[in-house]
C-alpha cells in the first residue's frame, strides 16, 4: 500500500500538541481510551487491544524515533495478522499556527480482505483522528 499521509493545521503552540502526542493521559482523551502505557523514549514498548465488531487489532508499537517537540515515530503492527508500518508525526510551526504531517508507511501490507486494512480505512481513520478528535480536542483544551 502507498503510504497514507494526513496534515492538519492548528492555532496551538508545538509544545501543546507535543503533549497531546505524547503524554498517556492526553493520548486517552483523543486517541485511544485503553492504551496501557506510552513513553516518548526510543524502544518504549505499547500494546493494547481494539475491537472491531467480531475481530481483535492487539496493537503493537515500538518507539523508533524522537526528536522533542519535532518528531515522534513509532513501529505499528497487529498481534494477529501479519504486516508492519511505521506511523510518524512531524510538527513544524507556520507562523502562529502548528502544521502535524502524520505520515504512515507500509513496510509490509496489511492483509487486504480485512475491511479495516484497506487504504481508504486507513485514510478515514486517520483524517478521523487528527483532523477530528485531535483536532476538537485542542480546541477545547488550549
Amino acid at each position: 500500500m502507498k503510504e497514507v499521509v494526513v496534515e492538519q493545521k492548528f492555532r496551538a503552540p508545538i509544545c501543546k500538541i507535543w503533549e497531546a502526542l505524547t503524554n498517556l493521559e492526553e493520548m486517552k482523551q483523543w486517541y485511544f481510551d485503553n492504551i496501557d502505557s506510552f513513553r516518548a523514549e526510543v524502544g518504549a514498548k505499547s500494546r493494547f487491544e481494539v475491537q472491531s465488531g467480531e475481530r481483535t487489532f492487539t496493537h503493537l508499537w515500538v518507539v523508533t524515533k524522537v526528536v522533542p517537540f519535532e518528531c515522534i515515530q513509532y513501529n505499528w503492527k497487529y498481534a494477529e495478522y501479519p504486516g508492519d508500518s511505521l506511523v510518524t508525526f512531524d510538527l513544524k510551526k507556520d507562523g502562529n499556527e502548528t502544521l502535524l504531517v502524520l505520515t504512515a508507511t507500509f513496510i509490509e501490507d496489511f492483509p487486504g480482505e480485512i475491511p479495516e486494512f484497506k487504504r481508504e480505512s486507513c485514510v478515514a481513520g486517520w483524517q478521523y483522528f487528527i483532523q477530528g478528535r485531535l483536532k476538537t480536542y485542542l480546541e477545547l483544551n488550549c
